[in-house]
């Protein structure tokens, strides 16, 4: 018994010993799948830190090497760079371009403009009656700001040739009387009837809009309704206005002939030059359509009285006939400030109220029929996409209702704007997400005009 015993001792003892070494044998293995992990890791750090350091040399050689170019290679360089630093200026011109007309500038532009629209017409309704001897001031400083920047918006849309118009030449001859000749009787006389006559006649004529937030329209109105504001104050509200422009003391009455020779004269003068230069020289481009002038726009609108009178006229007989109507038109309209105006302060100030009524009239039609227009267009958009939503869902919403109807109204509009509370009804109680969403918009849309 005691021999079986010993040998499952003996044999128990050796299978004890097997598995120890086996332990060891194991922990020897872990220790090599580390070691040889480690040594791949360094290894493959130290190949990175080479090639590193191979990029570095590279470079460095590079960069002396450019050091001992011929100077053609440098000149090449120095080129090609060049047009990529041209490349990149253009791109971020072209962004900022583009950022420029985005809705959301367009937007602070509206506002700045219709802010200072705004504030214009009331400072200078205070300045009439607070401070008239700077109404001419007020009249130079807003000129230098709207005047260039309308000659660079008008050459970016090649729009220049209107910069050549009687307005535009006129004003510059008022600036040179305010500043430069004050004591010049003639110059006066040719700046206050040509002031009071063709340009403020364009604000009916050309259908100026007193819109302030369109930048355009309010430069419009500034050249044609401003220097008869300004030569108004001169003529009768300037206190001491003698002092400051030395003319007025020999000029108590207008002489109705000699007046009309003056202004027509410098009518004459700009009309021969715009001949010259505009409709001569530059007859190709305007007839390719390259260039608009005030010709050509009025030829081609059908809508007013002078351009269907301008197409009844054969080709070769329209541009002097155009130029003897404007003379005409000149003349017709300096009548009234040679024989009235210019002896009576009331009924200046009646002038200068009715052409500011008619800027302000055709403003509201602008707005009412513009915008009145573009809202029946979100809306009918917004009715149709409703339409849709709810055929899709299955469920039938009318287009029009006893309450309601898309027929043009009596005075041309749509009545589109009352199809609205129907349609929102109908979505309310269907209880469809995407109408009640549709008809949340056209709320939105309603607040906003």
């Amino acid at each position: 018994m005691s021999k079986p015993k010993e040998y499952f001792r003996s044999g128990s003892f050796e299978r004890f010993k097997r598995d120890e070494m086996a332990d060891w044998t194991s922990a020897f293995t872990l220790l090599d799948t580390v070691e040889t992990y480690w040594d791949s890791h360094v290894d493959l750090l130290q190949r990175r830190l080479q090639k590193h350091s191979d990029r570095l040399k590279m470079r460095a050689e590079e960069t002396f090497k450019i050091r001992d170019l011929s100077g053609d290679l440098l000149a090449e360089n120095f080129e090609r760079e060049f047009k990529s630093f041209r490349l990149r200026v253009s791109s971020r011109m072209t962004k900022l371009s583009s950022s420029w007309q985005s809705a959301k500038v367009v937007r602070t532009r509206e506002k700045l403009s219709f802010f200072f629209g705004v504030m214009t017409l009331v400072c200078s309704a205070l300045l009439f009656g607070l401070a008239p001897q700077w109404a001419h001031i007020s009249y130079t400083l807003q000129a230098l700001y709207l005047l260039p920047l309308r000659a660079y918006l008008y050459k970016q849309r090649a729009w220049h040739y209107f910069l050549f118009d009687l307005c535009y030449y006129v004003t510059i001859l008022n600036f040179v009387y305010i500043w430069l000749l004050p004591g010049s009787p003639a110059l006066f006389t040719a700046c206050y009837c040509l002031s009071h006559g063709s340009l403020a006649s364009a604000v009916i004529t050309w259908r100026n809009s007193l819109v302030f937030h369109d930048q355009d329209k309010v430069t419009s109105l500034f050249v044609h309704l401003y220097p008869a504001f300004t030569f108004t104050i001169i003529r009768h509200f300037y206190p001491a206005a003698e002092v400051r422009f030395p003319a007025l003391i020999e000029l108590p009455h207008l002489n109705p002939l000699r007046a009309m020779l003056l202004s027509g004269g410098i009518y004459l003068s700009w009309q021969l030059l715009y001949w010259k230069f505009v409709l001569v020289d530059r007859r190709e481009k305007i007839e390719s359509g390259a260039r608009t002038t005030s010709f050509s726009f009025l030829l081609n609108s059908k809508r007013g009285v002078i351009g269907r009178s301008l197409s009844a006229i054969p080709p070769a007989y329209r541009v002097m006939s155009f130029l003897t109507g404007q003379l005409l038109y000149a003349v017709l309209t300096e009548a009234p400030a040679v024989y009235l105006l210019y002896d009576s302060p009331l009924w200046s100030g009646v002038f200068l109220l009715l052409i500011l009524a008619v800027s302000v009239w055709n403003g509201g039609g602008f707005y009412i029929e513009v915008f009145g227009r573009k809202f029946e267009r979100e809306l009918e958009a917004l009715r149709k996409e409703l339409a849709e939503s709810n055929a899709r869902s299955g469920i039938e919403t009318p287009l029009s209702t006893p309450g309601m109807s898309n027929a043009p109204s009596e005075d041309g509009n749509s009545s589109s704007t009352e199809a609205s509370p129907p349609l929102m009804m109908a979505s309310v109680v269907h209880e469809d997400p995407p109408a009640l969403e549709l008809s949340q918009r056209i709320d939105e849309a309603k607040k906003d005009q």
